[in-house]
């Protein structure tokens, strides 16, 4: 076996689940899992529909490439969202089975093992940045994010030296855990710190669509290079998806898009990897890029939610103001997110993530997820509703069932 799978930690969730093993929750109240960033809203219809409609493509294998009018409207999608001056679907757009799927392909494709691999993540993040790193014979550079930097990485931060060695830098913007959004200058400073030191950034912009100010979309690495005038993307690829934007997960579809440079030898891992997006699944996915009309109605159910839960938790707990994606990450009253977490969910059947489960300890012990928790506010607007009641009634009381 590849000796690299025995440097993989427990995924969060099993941690989770060893935690509660150990206490019996109060059976006379329903479970609330506020733990899982799968969206409950439902799937976008008009893409179910067209899934079902073109059932009968399953006869065909389909190329890697993907459909040229699925690339042609995600070029559109991405060029009106970002308000790019253009993007060639033919040599700067992949269509994906999910960005999940895609960032870990991407990193084993990309990372040169012959020289130093540091590969940099934000600290607490999505556990496949450091899975993909660890398999393709890489080292995680963990950037701290927390309260004093607005829990975004602090790239100013890092010595020359560590840059020289570092080959991927990841960047979640709006964030995971955090929901922390990138302004469109620090883009810029990244953009201009990977050409002084040559490494590729990979910005994973799956939760981009749930923003909770219409005005105010959060901005992305192809607006900051378009606004820098480099149309070609150099260094820069993004990663989107339709599981949060369309409440379509188990379609596992999305793409990536940048620069032809690292697009192209991508693709070509990619035909060996064999993972082509079936011809229905193609289907379906142009049919979501083409509507706004249901991604807008999305944000509103989540900015509803936001509020309700806000105007509850915010006299007990403190948590930075929401921005984007439909993560609430507050700080814990004594500090204790993993005894705060199994506790809950004995007293009140709610079950919620550690936020030190999505964090790595530097060697001082320091754990930037420790103290606070992962809220994933995906379920209808009554039941988060009850949820956030039942925390901040344990809070208050600390009643038992």
């Amino acid at each position: 076996m590849n000796p690299d799978l025995d440097a993989l930690q427990p995924y969060p969730f099993e941690k989770l689940a060893a935690l509660k093993a150990a206490v019996t929750p109060c059976r006379e109240l329903a479970h609330i899992p506020l733990t899982i960033g799968e969206p409950r809203h439902p799937p976008y219809d008009k893409a179910l529909a067209t899934l079902a409609s073109h059932l009968h493509e399953l006869g065909s294998y389909p190329a890697t490439a993907g459909l040229p009018e699925l690339r042609q409207t995600i070029a559109d999608w991405v060029t009106k969202r970002f308000g790019l001056t253009g993007i060639d679907p033919e040599t700067q757009i992949l269509p994906v089975n999910g960005t999940r799927e895609a960032i870990f392909a991407f990193v084993q494709a990309t990372l040169d093992r012959s020289r130093p691999a540091h590969v940099a993540v934000p600290n607490p993040f999505y556990q496949i940045y450091e899975g993909a790193t660890r398999l393709a014979g890489g080292i995680p550079l963990y950037l701290d994010c927390h309260a004093e930097n607005d829990f975004r990485p602090d790239f100013q931060a890092i010595s020359a030296d560590t840059w020289r060695n570092t080959q991927i830098v990841f960047l979640c913007s709006p964030g995971n855990p955090t929901g922390a959004v990138t302004p469109l200058n620090e883009f810029r400073q990244l953009v201009e710190l990977a050409d002084e030191y040559d490494f590729v950034i990979a910005s994973d912009e799956c939760y981009s669509e749930l923003y909770l100010d219409e005005n105010a979309p959060p901005a992305g690495l192809l607006e900051a290079c378009n606004a820098m005038g480099r149309h070609d993307y150099r260094r820069c690829l993004v990663f989107h998806s339709l599981s949060k934007r369309s409440n379509l997960p188990g379609l596992r579809s999305g793409f990536v898009a940048g620069d032809e440079r690292l697009i192209t030898p991508f693709k070509r891992y990619r035909t060996y990897h064999g993972c082509a997006m079936s011809l229905p699944l193609q289907r379906a996915s142009i049919s979501a890029w083409q509507d706004e009309s249901h991604v807008r109605a999305n944000r509103a159910a989540y900015r509803e939610k936001f509020a309700a839960v806000t105007e509850i938790l915010s006299p007990v707990m403190a948590f930075p103001t929401p921005r984007a994606s439909f993560y609430l990450w507050p700080a814990v009253p004594d500090g204790q997110d993993e005894t705060f977490a199994q506790r809950l969910y004995a007293d009140m059947h709610v079950s919620v993530l550690p936020g030190r489960y999505m964090g790595r300890h530097r060697a001082d012990g320091y754990n930037p997820g420790n103290g606070r928790l992962r809220l994933a506010l995906v379920a209808d607007l009554d039941t988060t509703v009850e949820a956030a009641q039942r925390i901040r009634h344990f809070i208050e009381r600390g009643l038992a069932c």
